[in-house]
């Protein structure tokens, strides 16, 4: 069966769209201590590695995606224990979570973010780690730092949304063409038979994400997920066609 037979959107039933009524109406009360806990720097423990999140920075430790694909970046790196060294790309690393976890697994990573307060964090969490002479964090626009480079594997929690974003903290969540850019420059940065995981949700614009990377040509399939109830978050694994 074909990426694109497996690749709908999700059609929530009726009791899955009431709970997330639910969820969204719960987001009013939730949102003021929220935008207090992301306003201050604060120590986080995720995936067993303590991190420093500073303001406005994306955090795993809230934001359940980061978590998702942290768990798919561990099984990943332990499934490839014992090759050669490898290099990985963590894009739009946020705290860095995805980076130190292939770092602390041995291999080399990249770590970009559009944000430099992004940045600084992944920088802070690497040195915390003791990993820092393993992860280099660049500052740019999704695969622009790393033009004429290439990795084994990618590691992305993108924004779940298209077009500009109004704040700071919006870049989060929505970029300008960010599906179609990410299918489109994709092979060029990829050994032979490298590929990227990708964490996508449910309640993002998945039609707009499946449509990207199907027209371009890559194979899509999911590897891992959790079902919350009000959303599905899914890790995909998405790789060009090495055999044409």
């Amino acid at each position: 069966m074909g990426s694109a037979a497996l690749l709908r959107p999700w059609r929530p039933s009726a009791p899955r769209r009431l709970l997330r009524w639910v969820v969204r109406a719960g987001w009013s009360i939730w949102r003021p201590w929220l935008k207090r806990r992301l306003a201050r720097v604060h120590l986080e423990e995720v995936a067993g590695f303590p991190i420093v999140v500073l303001p406005g920075v994306h955090s795993p430790a809230v934001f359940r995606s980061g978590l998702v694909l942290a768990e798919a970046i561990r099984r990943e790196v332990a499934r490839l224990e014992g090759t050669a060294e490898r290099r990985a790309l963590d894009l739009g690393t946020g705290t860095g979570i995805g980076a130190l976890i292939s770092a602390r697994a041995g291999w080399r990573v990249v770590a970009v973010d559009i944000s430099s307060q992004a940045a600084r964090c992944a920088r802070l969490n690497a040195i915390l780690n003791r990993l820092e002479d393993r992860i280099e964090v660049r500052v740019g626009d999704l695969f622009d730092p790393v033009r004429g480079e290439r990795f084994d594997l990618i590691t992305f929690n993108p924004p779940f949304y298209q077009g500009e974003a109004s704040r700071d903290e919006e870049y989060s969540w929505r970029a300008p063409g960010i599906f179609s850019r990410f299918a489109a420059g994709l092979s060029e940065v990829l050994n032979p038979g490298g590929y990227a995981l990708v964490v996508f949700s449910s309640d993002g614009d998945e039609e707009a994400f499946f449509d990207a990377l199907i027209g371009a040509g890559l194979e899509v399939r999911p590897v891992s997920g959790r079902d919350f109830g009000n959303e599905i978050m899914t890790v995909y694994r998405i790789a060009p066609r090495w055999d044409r």
